[in-house]
C-alpha cells in the first residue's frame, strides 16, 4: 500500500466500473490494538471485543484481493480522533467527478472521520467539492449511483432530510438528480442499517437485494428502471450477505461466510472472490463496500 498517487481523481459516478484506486483504513490505523479505543466496542455497537490480530489479518487479505484485481490501495494515516468504526472507510466521504464531498455522519462519534478524509484526500490532489454540515447528516453507506446522472440516497437514522437537501443543492448544479429512498426502522437507531445494507449494485443492470427490507417506493423505482434483482439467502441477512463490492468486469468481492448467497451470484455468472470477515466485518457491522472508499472507477 502507498500514500502517493497520481492526481487523477475522477470517481466515474459508478458503483460498478473497474475499481482502480481505493482508500482504506486498517484496524491498526483505527486503533483496534489500543486498549483505550478497544474498550469502547460495546458503545460503538460491536458484537464482542475486537480481536485485533485476526481483524488485521483479514484486512490484509482484503487488500490483497483488491490489488490482485488491479486496484491501487491507499492507507489513511492514523489520527488521534479516530474510533474503531474508522475501519469502515466508505461512510465518511463521497467521491464525485467534481471532487470529494465530506460527510457529516449521523453517528456522532464518526464526525471526525470526515475531516480526516477531507484533509488527506486534498494531499492526494482530490479537491474538496463540499462539506455537509449540521443539522444535516449523511453517510455514504446510504448513497448509491444508479447511473452517472442519478444518485439514490437513503433517508434513515444516519442520513436525514437536511443532509439529503444539502447533497441535492451541491449536485443539482452539476446536472445530477438526487432521489430519496426511505429506509426501514429495523432494530432502531443504534443499529447501522444503511441503504447499501439492503442493495448492492453488481453491474449496470443487476442489483443484489434484501427484498423484504426495501421500501416499496425503492423497489418500484428500480423495476421502472429495468434493474434485474438477485435476492440474498435470507439466512445470511445478519452476516451482511447483501454487502458485496463490485470490482468491475463482472468481478465481485464478498464475505466468504455467506456461501449460499455467493453461490447464487456465481450461478448468475459473476466471478465472486471472497475473504474471511467474521471479525473484521460481521463483528462491527460493515462488509466489503463499507471497508473501501473508492476514489477512481473506469
Amino acid at each position: 500500500m502507498t500514500e502517493t498517487v497520481t492526481p487523477t481523481y475522477s470517481n466515474g459516478h459508478s458503483m460498478v466500473g473497474a475499481l482502480r484506486r481505493v482508500l482504506v483504513c486498517s484496524p491498526r490505523t483505527a486503533g483496534w490494538h489500543q486498549r483505550e479505543r478497544a474498550v469502547r466496542w460495546r458503545d460503538l455497537g460491536f458484537l464482542h471485543p475486537p480481536d485485533f490480530e485476526k481483524a488485521q489479518s483479514q484486512h490484509q487479505i482484503l487488500c490483497h484481493e483488491l490489488e490482485s484485481a488491479g486496484c491501487e490501495v491507499i492507507e489513511l494515516p492514523p489520527a488521534l480522533d479516530l474510533t474503531l468504526d474508522a475501519v469502515y472507510a466508505h461512510d465518511a466521504s463521497f467521491c464525485t467527478d467534481f471532487g470529494l464531498i465530506v460527510m457529516h455522519p449521523g453517528k456522532a462519534t464518526r464526525v471526525a472521520e470526515g475531516r480526516n478524509h477531507g484533509s488527506f484526500c486534498t494531499r492526494l490532489s482530490v479537491p474538496v467539492l463540499a462539506k455537509i454540515v449540521a443539522p444535516g447528516s449523511t453517510e455514504s453507506g446510504d448513497i448509491v449511483w444508479l447511473d452517472a446522472k442519478t444518485l439514490l440516497i437513503g433517508r434513515g437514522y444516519r442520513t436525514n432530510p437536511a443532509g439529503i437537501s444539502q447533497m441535492r443543492s451541491v449536485l443539482s448544479a452539476k446536472g445530477i438528480e438526487v432521489l430519496p429512498a426511505p429506509l426501514p426502522h429495523g432494530t432502531g437507531p443504534s443499529t447501522c442499517l444503511h441503504l447499501m445494507s439492503l442493495m448492492s449494485m453488481l453491474d449496470d443492470r443487476t442489483v443484489l437485494v434484501d427484498l423484504p427490507m426495501l421500501a416499496v417506493e425503492t423497489v418500484e423505482l428500480l423495476r421502472q428502471r429495468d434493474f434485474k434483482f438477485i435476492e440474498i439467502d435470507p439466512s445470511e441477512r445478519e452476516t451482511l450477505a447483501c454487502n458485496v463490492l463490485a470490482l468491475g468486469k463482472n468481478r465481485l468481492l464478498a464475505i466468504e461466510e455467506n456461501r449460499k448467497t455467493n453461490d447464487r451470484l456465481r450461478t448468475a455468472g459473476f466471478d465472486v472472490r471472497t475473504f474471511p470477515g467474521d471479525e473484521l466485518c460481521i463483528n462491527g457491522g460493515g462488509g466489503p463496500t463499507c471497508l473501501t472508499r473508492p476514489l477512481l472507477r473506469l
